[in-house]
């Protein structure tokens, strides 16, 4: 009856991080870029009641006996699903069609970070005049092909536009569209699920994801990603789907806990028993 008692438990500490996982969906709704989570979970070691042996005249019995103890989470899965495109007011703002990521510098001055938020702004630099720069909400210099900052010289920001490709020009005289030097870095992963998130909508890259793919080097194979301009990717999260998932996960909360008290209860009959 220990057994039991250990084994609910696991269930109840299993289920209070799916409810946790949850909730943080949840939480992130409305946040642009964001990918939802989900908990996996994998049983624990099993105990053998009985191996499997042979009767007395050398007949093998058909089975054993084990009994689990109980349950762990194994993994919490990134669903890199793309999420709906949202309307913006904002020139700068870009979305992605595709398994493309953004880079852009972190603020150590080494790290690439990667996101699939293109809530951008075109952002006077510290020279001064009107020369702009790419960056993102919080000022983060947004990277192109070659892994530099992108900036456009004597440019009105509203008058800046971007292409499916991520090449970005500027009017001239005529207001015929030119184009400048940049080129907005499109990046992929080979298992972009085993990327380390850092934040509500950036990653790093990690040994179980490989090195990022530059997609303007155009790999073998790679289905390209599109820019889409005046638009922000929302985030991917159901809010039907976690809602079930959230009384999926408080039901079985509830039935562990009530394996608990049951447990406890034939304990107490069976401590009576001597009176």
């Amino acid at each position: 009856m220990v057994r039991s008692l250990w084994s609910a438990a696991t269930g109840m500490n299993a289920q209070q991080t799916n409810v946790d996982t949850i909730a943080n969906n949840l939480a992130n709704v409305n946040t642009t870029g964001y990918k939802a989570q989900g908990a996996q979970f994998k049983t624990l070691l099993y105990q053998e009641l009985q191996t499997v042996s042979t009767t007395a005249n050398g007949t093998p019995k058909p089975t054993n006996s084990q009994v689990g103890l109980g349950v762990r989470t194994s993994t919490i899965n990134q669903f890199f699903s793309q999420g709906s495109f949202q309307n913006s007011d904002n020139p700068a703002a870009l979305a992605l069609s595709g398994d493309g990521f953004f880079g852009y510098m972190a603020a150590d001055g080494e790290t690439i970070n990667y996101t699939r938020n293109g809530n951008f702004t075109w952002a006077l630099t510290e020279t001064g005049g009107t020369t702009v720069e790419l960056t993102t909400a919080e000022g983060n210099p947004v990277l192109d092909t070659t892994g530099a900052a992108i900036t456009v010289d004597n440019a009105v920001a509203s008058r800046i536009t971007i292409g499916g490709d991520g090449k970005i020009y500027y009017p001239d005289d005529q207001g015929v569209p030119q184009e400048l030097g940049p080129q907005i870095g499109i990046w992929q992963f080979r298992n972009r699920e085993g990327l380390e998130r850092i934040g509500s909508a950036a990653w790093i890259e990690t040994p179980a994801s490989g090195e990022p793919i530059l997609e303007s080097e155009n790999p073998d194979g790679l289905k390209l990603t599109e820019i889409v301009q005046g638009y922000l990717e929302g985030s991917n999260v159901n809010v039907a789907t976690e809602m079930v998932n959230l009384i999926v996960a408080q039901r079985a909360y509830e039935m562990n806990s009530t394996a608990i008290q049951t447990t406890d209860q034939m304990m107490q009959t069976a401590n009576q028993l001597k009176r």
